[in-house]
């Protein structure tokens, strides 16, 4: 009993004291520590409540009660933040900053609070396999910035934000490589996509190395923003990156506090809206109101560094030659000067030396257009005259005007319309002064202050003038630029030829990676308009802050632009003279007509050829248009029109492929890259018409400012107008996009070379077993094109054929396919091939494609029907003849008919007998007589004949024959007395002497 009461004694004793330690605990009151200020919601009114809210809740008691806070339209300005406690705007202190009613993320060393990247799963793969492949895919903080990932993955980079007021948000972004696709759009709280437009959803690109600003409002609540990327990704090609960095964000209203200037940069004063970078050779740690010098006699730092680095020895790297401006004895030489900013140190164990100048030579000869009037500068020759460099500059001889435009191929300085610069990937401009150095007979790249600079040659056009004789309303080249250049690395190296028109967006119009031997390219303008032309070299696409591959360089030897509207004249050409006599002023053509040599008139090409653009002056600038094909008014292009004979033997096939329509698509595939990412081909062809029914082909998803009708019309800067264009559709299924996007447009046919029903043509070949063989007796027509345009990989330029194929069984429009080996539409790159299926590729129709049939004959009447020939082979043409009726005799007629011709035709044979076999008993009697003359009174047989006596009266004989028949029995003894040679006939001789002569 004692125990029982003491066990529940010391149970109410452990309860207590668990009480009163609780008791003790909640009774703790709460400090400035443990907890922090926030508004509420603004209420119908506009105000709101300022609530402490604990760190850890049950923590602690006491804690604030809550007041009325300030007007919900309340903010602070910029460099302030507001202080909760006492609900004013304070400055921010030193080594920090504030925008006020907003927030900015520029310091990218680690992800910032509040940011997620999340890669979305790739669609299943070919073979149906579900792979993991974007598990590494993200966005890496670089720093600076952030970097997006280098696949072809879908990585979303992802912020939400509240806005108290309509804001804005504005960011910083490289986008240099349309390979990868960028969008940035915003979702409400609901995870619904805002409306917003086009173009500012999808960005544009950017120049390389150059970063664009991109702003969009924003709406107040919850805003969920997305920067997103992915691709397609075809070969082992490398794709440049999207970076981003100084994220702003206004709206919020206030900020509680201030953000703390990052290592490399630092605000002097208080209330600072931004943070200044620290200058060079000078340092900052995160949150400084100054920055600290390094010693610069071993140590340096660049521009906003936030630590110093060590000096190293001086190496050939760190130098770089150049030639000197011509002096007044136009004399340069070779020196080399340090790479600036010198980071190295010299003196010490291992440093190389700067080497001396080379010897003083003669400067090289001004470049064409430019003259030399014993200065150490040329100078451009004047208006209307000309030279090439090395002579004084003279007038052009009558009959001819001067040609316009540049052509670089000396290098001593940079030309006047030239700039050269170097743009850091993370920074806007480079350490280094240039980007490219002259070189006497040639201007290669410089070195740069890492390896991923990028380093700019720009030379601007302000527009395109053609000669006089050439007519503008009919040109399809304005102008061109040529350069030859190589390319030497033992990296990654890529050089770049871009150009921007009249300043809207840059594209790449091509790119070389690695070593490239001495080689030429060729760009044709086919608009007038302002354009700049761009090279960038980057000898890596790696992030790098060293000068590892210094050696590796892009040497361009020769630049030249024709027609450029402020050039200079390098000689002259023959134009066209007024027909005023004794006129020597220069006339323009009417399109379609070249200039003759021998009269210096203008005269038109002959029908179906068309003018070669500034070809020489003589009528081989006309060349004939290929088979099957005819010329424009203009004489400025070849194009089919629709129409094709074909004369096999005494056969003529008539074609009529309008009915195919104006143009055929085709999306072939799927393919699926290396990572399982699905895309498609869609090829548009045009096979016959002018300019006005071209097939296009355009990017959705860059520089959509440009208007729907501009896109449809092929005018936009992606767009592609032409015979044949191909672009790259990703399907909007497992990529997460909204809607299937088309880019990576391109152009693989703009002449057409003719039709015909060979297998060749002006060197390109169609292999017939690439198709399926086919036994109609419709040959196949094949369409050849070729591309102007050339690419590194065909330098001759691509070129394409479609076959079209007679095929009852299609549709009018048909189908078109590609070779089985080669489901891509080529197999080498260059030459691309389509079969083109369909019944409007049949002959058209003629009487020799259907034949006659005859009904039965019913009611005295028959019919006359008309069917096509199987298999019918035919379309259009003439048609069917109508069914006809003719009046036809019934059987009963036919009978009596045969009858009485069977009649008629025994008679007359028994007639026939009759009177042929009384010919033949008269014809024995006559044989009797004259055998029986001739054997009369005669009693031995004489020498010669038993003829009649001479002086006989064989008048006077009246003889009379009997002829008598023999018997059978007298036949039968007959035969069996042949052999003796006696054979008898009996004859009785009546005879008025009285005398009866018988044979027995």
């Amino acid at each position: 009993m004692r125990s029982s009461a003491w066990s529940v004694a010391h149970c109410a004793l452990i309860l207590c004291t668990l009480r009163l330690i609780d008791g003790t605990k909640v009774q703790r009151q709460c400090g400035e520590g443990d907890y922090y200020y926030e508004y509420t919601e603004c209420d119908s009114r506009g105000s709101r409540w300022r609530v402490a809210i604990p760190h850890e809740p049950g923590a602690c008691t006491g804690l604030p009660e809550p007041v009325r806070g300030t007007e919900c339209t309340f903010s602070c300005k910029a460099g302030e933040f507001l202080e909760m406690s006492a609900q004013e705007c304070t400055q921010c202190a030193a080594g920090s900053y504030s925008l006020g009613s907003g927030i900015r993320f520029d310091q990218w060393d680690a992800m910032p609070a509040g940011f997620s990247s999340l890669a979305t799963l790739l669609e299943n793969g070919p073979h149906g396999e579900d792979r993991l492949t974007c598990n590494s895919s993200s966005w890496v903080p670089q720093g600076n910035y952030l970097e997006s990932n280098r696949d072809e993955c879908t990585v979303s980079l992802i912020y939400a934000v509240h806005l108290k007021k309509q804001g804005s948000v504005s960011f910083e972004y490289q986008y240099p490589d349309n390979n990868l696709l960028f969008e940035f759009f915003i979702q409400n709280d609901q995870c619904q996509e805002m409306d917003q437009s086009a173009d500012t959803k999808w960005l544009k690109l950017t120049n390389h190395g150059e970063w664009a600003t991109h702003t969009v409002n924003l709406k107040s609540g919850t805003n969920i923003l997305y920067w997103r990327t992915g691709g397609v990704l075809m070969g082992s090609k490398v794709v440049k990156p999207v970076l981003l960095k100084n994220v702003q964000i206004e709206g919020v209203a206030y900020t509680s506090e201030c953000f703390p200037c990052k290592s490399g940069s630092f605000s002097r004063v208080p209330g600072s809206s931004t943070c200044e970078p620290c200058p060079r050779d000078t340092y900052s740690n995160h949150g400084a109101s100054s920055c600290t010098p390094c010693n610069s006699s071993t140590y340096y730092a660049a521009e906003g560094s936030g630590a110093c680095k060590k000096r190293p020895p001086c190496s050939k790297k760190d130098y770089f030659q150049i030639h000197t401006a011509c002096d007044h004895e136009g004399k340069t030489q070779v020196i080399y000067k340090w790479i600036e900013p010198k980071i190295c140190l010299e003196g010490v164990t291992g440093a190389e030396t700067l080497p001396p100048g080379g010897e003083r030579e003669p400067c090289p000869p001004c470049n064409p257009g430019f003259y030399n009037n014993d200065t150490a500068i040329c100078s451009p020759c004047p208006p209307g005259t000309y030279s090439d460099g090395m002579k004084p500059c003279q007038q052009c001889p009558a009959g001819t005007e001067p040609t316009l435009g540049y052509e670089y191929k000396w290098w001593n300085i940079l030309p006047s319309n030239m700039k050269t610069s170097c743009f850091n990937v993370g920074n806007s401009k480079c350490d280094s002064m240039n980007g490219w150095e002259v070189a006497g007979d040639h201007i290669q790249s410089g070195a740069g202050s890492s390896d991923n600079d990028y380093l700019i040659l720009n030379i601007h056009v302000p527009g395109f003038k053609l000669p006089t004789s050439v007519s503008s309303h009919s040109a399809t080249e304005f102008g061109r630029i040529t350069f030859e250049f190589e390319t030497s690395c033992v990296a990654d190296c890529e050089l770049y030829f871009m150009m921007d028109v009249n300043r809207k967006s840059t594209m790449v119009v091509e790119s070389w990676g690695r070593t490239k031997t001495r080689q030429t390219y060729t760009h044709i303008m086919t608009k007038n308009a302002s354009v700049s032309y761009t090279w960038a070299f980057q000898r890596t696409n790696q992030p790098s802050d060293t000068r590892q591959y210094v050696n590796d360089v892009a040497r361009i030897y020769s630049i030249s632009v024709s027609n450029a509207v402020d050039g200079v004249s390098s000689g002259c050409r023959v134009c066209a003279l007024s027909t005023q006599p004794s006129s020597s002023t220069c006339v323009p053509c009417p399109p379609g007509h070249y200039i003759d040599a021998l009269t210096s008139q203008c005269s038109e090409c002959p029908r179906n050829t068309y003018l070669v653009p500034h070809a020489a002056p003589s009528a081989d600038a006309c060349k004939p248009c290929g088979p099957g094909s005819r010329s424009d008014k203009d004489h400025s292009l070849c194009y089919s029109d629709c129409h094709f004979t074909h004369t096999d033997g005494n056969a003529t096939l008539t074609f009529d492929f309008s009915l195919l329509g104006s143009v055929g698509t085709l999306m072939n595939g799927p393919s699926f890259t290396s990572k399982g990412t699905k895309y498609f081909h869609q090829f548009n062809i045009s096979l016959c018409g002018g300019q006005g029914q071209l097939a296009v082909c355009t990017d959705n998803v860059t520089d959509l400012s440009v208007s729907d009708a501009q896109r449809e019309k092929g005018e936009g800067p992606s767009a592609v107008k032409t015979f044949i264009c191909q672009s790259t559709i990703i399907p909007a299924s497992g990529r997460g996009f909204h809607t299937a996007l088309s880019s990576q447009s391109i152009n693989l046919a703009d002449t057409f070379l003719g039709a015909t029903v060979d297998d060749n043509l002006d060197g390109i070949r169609v292999t017939p077993e690439m198709y399926p063989k086919t036994s109609k007796k419709v040959p196949d027509i094949n369409f050849f094109y070729r591309s102007l345009e050339v690419t590194s990989s065909c330098q001759s330029g691509r070129s394409a054929v479609v076959t079209l194929r007679c095929n009852p069984e299609k549709s009018t429009k048909g189908d078109l396919s590609v070779p089985s080996q080669c489901p891509a539409g080529t197999c080498n790159g260059c030459t691309f091939n389509f079969l083109w299926e369909s019944s409007g590729a049949c002959p058209t129709c003629t009487e020799r494609d259907y034949h006659q049939i005859e009904g039965v004959c019913k009611g005295g009447h028959q019919d006359l029907l008309y069917v096509w020939t199987e298999p019918k082979l035919c379309m259009g043409g003439v048609a069917l003849p109508e069914k006809k009726t003719l009046p036809c005799e019934g059987m009963e007629f036919w009978v009596r008919l045969g009858a009485g011709v069977g009649a008629f035709t025994a008679v007359l044979l028994v007639s026939l007998t009759c009177y042929f076999w009384k010919k033949n008993k008269r014809l024995e009697y006559k044989y009797s007589r004259l055998v029986m003359s001739a054997n009369k009174e005669c009693e031995m047989p004489v020498a010669d004949s038993c003829a009649v006596m001479e002086g006989e009266n064989e008048g006077d004989m009246e003889d009379e024959v009997v002829y008598t028949k023999p018997s059978l029995l007298g036949k039968l003894k007959a035969i069996a007395s042949k052999g003796n040679g006696d054979n008898y006939e009996n004859v009785q001789l009546n005879s008025s002497h009285s005398k009866a002569l018988v044979w027995s």
